[in-house]
């Protein structure tokens, strides 16, 4: 009798076949095995299809495919691999402990694992990050575990002057104030308005809006967690209103970082507006005229 040809697929890395549940080393083994072959960390796509591993084997050990890579030693990088605040920010802190210093940006794309881009992005400018990532570790509370990083961007903020850099921002005071860990962080004073001072994040731009919302012709029907963060009817004329979704930002280009879909938002909401281009409405709350704002209700006036 001729040898009858059996249909099962031949084993894959750790002994596994294609459509049994696989276990979390054996989704390790075979994203590495696919890396190898590849000469890449391999996308979602190009590990089914070389390997056979499914949807429900990244969720059921590790949640996401990005850190199913993460777990196996890798990271991808490039469109659709936005990287968290927290990974950004821990390579900033290895090269700084690495070179024992604030790195500059070249420095930073020398020996760090990602491009300097994605730190840009989140702080608003490369001189922003050392102050971006202070107050990340005390909103953190890891102050204690940071404790060398913390002490070198204290040092750093309190330089003298250099590359027109002030050491004081009130004129004619030959120092800069020091900077003290363990006190909370304040914008500048905001006469006029409901909040004393500038926000400094989100919150207080959510705050801002909801206290003037009504004299700038706004009724808030809804605000949620998910995207887009606020629905609110807005007044066109003194008989007509519309519907627009709104989200919450504290510097418009936030919505880039954060990738937001234009199709599924009206408008911006933002303390300041930073993204050149940006098709959407922007409301900049910073430049608004906030003792005219105080009195009646926009859509009462007559």
């Amino acid at each position: 009798m001729p040898h009858k040809t059996s249909n099962q697929q031949p084993p894959r890395p750790g002994g596994f076949f294609i459509g049994e549940n696989m276990t979390k080393e054996q989704v390790i083994a075979a994203i590495k095995e696919c890396t190898d072959k590849l000469g890449h960390p391999p996308r979602y796509e190009e590990l089914k299809d070389a390997l056979g591993v499914q949807t429900w084997d990244i969720k059921k050990n590790f949640g996401t495919y990005r850190q199913a890579l993460l777990d196996s030693g890798l990271e991808r990088h490039g469109s659709g691999y936005v990287l968290d605040q927290k990974t950004l920010f821990l390579d900033w802190a290895g090269v700084t402990r690495k070179l024992g210093k604030i790195p500059k940006q070249a420095e930073y794309e020398q020996h760090g694992k990602h491009k300097a881009r994605g730190l840009v992005n989140r702080c608003g400018g490369w001189r922003n990050v050392p102050r971006c990532i202070l107050e990340y570790l005390r909103k953190e509370h890891l102050e204690d575990d940071w404790k060398d990083i913390l002490e070198g961007i204290l040092h750093y903020l309190q330089l003298p002057p250099r590359h027109g850099r002030r050491t004081s921002l009130v004129p004619h005071v030959p120092y800069r104030p020091k900077i003290m860990l363990d006190k909370p962080m304040y914008g500048g004073p905001l006469m006029g308005s409901p909040l004393g001072f500038a926000p400094i994040n989100e919150c207080g731009v959510v705050f801002l809006f909801g206290a003037v919302a009504r004299q700038m012709g706004f009724v808030v029907t809804r605000l949620q967690a998910e995207f887009p963060d606020c629905e609110a009817l807005r007044q066109v004329d003194e008989e007509r209103w519309q519907r627009v979704l709104i989200e919450f930002e504290y510097e418009s280009r936030n919505f880039l970082v954060h990738q937001h879909r234009v199709e599924d938002c009206d408008m911006i909401v933002c303390w300041t507006h930073n993204w050149e281009g940006c098709p959407l409405e922007v409301v900049e709350l910073r430049t608004l005229e906030w003792n005219q704002l105080m009195g009646e209700p926009y859509f009462l006036k007559r």
